[in-house]
């Protein structure tokens, strides 16, 4: 690819645009580091999909996840493919393109479905579950590379590749790392410290919160394999030693789950008397590009989960913001990211359900403050800045493209493949009708 400017397709669920949230944000900013090599375009399948270019040159247009048709152009139009495992459809057509696949594996999906849908009807459960494996197996057995956030990732996907036979001598003897196979892209950084936007912040969302009131942060989403409510517990217990913290959740969840994900919370801090005083919930998604004013304004970080295999995998992107603010975290012990906080002094850990620990946790962050966590913080916001960050991706774009996946004999179970034939099915007899694909 040495006399033709390589071109570059990302395929991304999320929206793209001034309110964006994890594959969103993850592909306008690799995009952007990629816009000094390559033609790029992002296509979206959000309902927000305004077709427009972007400040670094990437243009962005839409596509219907389950009518995919409009990506047939750009797949045919691109050298290279980024993209989460697809459905079955798209997978197709990537599988058949001749192009570069890379598919990206930094959200671990399969185990994000099994907490997303635990409180559902066990049927729709298992469905959701299957499906969700099926798209990982093909991507598996479509892909040329493959991208994740960390090392404990990287075993995991590793493992999946060895258990599907998909880890041959030839690919074995080719590059004995397969660091040219699966490699580290986390999410990053922007290399440029954050301003203050202008777009408000807490303070201006809630007048509950005074000048002189610290503000503990949780800067994302309200999800089931999160863990709000403990959240909640340990600044209930704060409150009681310092009356002027605030606890402000800046997102929410969407659908069935996430609603009730915020709903427990809510129902948490409505039964410890602290809700709209001490624990304050935003309705609204904040903007991308307001994010920094949130982030500038708080005192200290919290993220916490539960005690889970998706936490075990888990990259939680949030806490990288925090990073970038100088904004020192507490959060809960068991991923990549939480074992940098400890390790590195970015603030404190504290063990999973323990409501008193954390409130602990919280209190020594307050009191030690910004600043005596700052050059940790620096430090750690260079390691992951997006120009860094996307080396292995700049990488493959450049090289020249592997002949076949290394995973293209895998073989496929029965359901799998029937999974696929009713998919199939049903997307043809709903395109027919014009009736919209359900939303469970």
């Amino acid at each position: 690819m040495t006399d033709v400017r390589p071109r570059v397709l990302f395929i991304s669920p999320d929206a793209v645009g001034k309110q964006m949230a994890g594959l969103g944000i993850r592909y306008t900013e690799l995009a952007a580091t990629l816009t000094d090599i390559a033609d790029v375009v992002i296509a979206t399948g959000a309902p927000e999909r305004d077709a427009s270019v972007l400040a670094s040159g990437a243009r962005v247009v839409g596509y219907e996840p389950h009518a995919a048709d409009a990506l047939r152009e750009w797949i045919a139009w691109a050298h290279t493919i980024v993209t989460p495992p697809q459905w079955p459809v798209v997978t197709r057509w990537l599988r058949r393109s001749g192009k570069r696949v890379v598919f990206d594996l930094y959200d671990p999906e399969t185990l994000e479905t099994l907490e997303l849908f635990s409180r559902g009807r066990p049927g729709i459960r298992r469905l959701m579950v299957a499906l969700t494996l099926d798209r990982l197996h093909d991507a598996l057995r479509t892909g040329h590379h493959f991208m994740c956030a960390s090392e404990a990732q990287r075993d995991l996907w590793t493992g999946v590749l060895l258990g599907g036979r998909a880890l041959g001598p030839k690919t074995y003897d080719a590059d004995r790392s397969l660091r040219s196979v699966i490699d580290l892209v986390p999410f990053g950084l922007p290399s440029t410290p954050p301003t203050v936007s202008g777009g408000g912040g807490p303070r201006a969302a809630f007048p509950q919160i005074a000048p002189d009131d610290e503000i503990v942060l949780w800067n994302g989403g309200i999800w089931p394999w999160l863990d709000a409510p403990t959240a909640v517990r340990a600044m209930a217990r704060v409150a009681q030693a310092r009356p002027g913290v605030r606890l402000v959740f800046m997102g929410r969840g969407s659908g069935f789950a996430g609603q009730a994900a915020v709903e427990e919370a809510q129902a948490v801090a409505r039964a410890a008397g602290v809700l709209d005083s001490t624990v304050l919930f935003s309705d609204r998604w904040v903007p991308y590009a307001e994010r920094s004013d949130w982030l500038l304004a708080a005192d200290c970080g919290i993220a916490t989960a539960g005690d889970h295999l998706e936490t075990r995998y888990a990259f939680r992107t949030r806490m990288l913001d925090c990073f970038w603010a100088g904004l020192p975290v507490v959060c809960t012990a068991g991923d990549d990211l939480a074992a940098r906080v400890g390790r590195d002094g970015l603030g404190a850990v504290s063990p999973v359900g323990d409501d008193e620990s954390l409130a602990m946790a919280i209190v020594g962050v307050l009191e030690r403050g910004r600043v005596g966590h700052g050059p940790a913080l620096a430090e750690a916001a260079r390691d992951y800045a997006w120009p860094v960050v996307s080396t292995p991706l700049r990488r493959w774009v450049l090289g020249p493209k592997p002949r076949l996946s290394p995973a293209r004999t895998a073989v496929r179970l029965p359901g799998h493949l029937g999974r696929e034939v009713a998919y199939r099915a049903v997307r043809a007899s709903l395109a027919r009708l014009r009736i919209d694909w359900p939303s469970l």
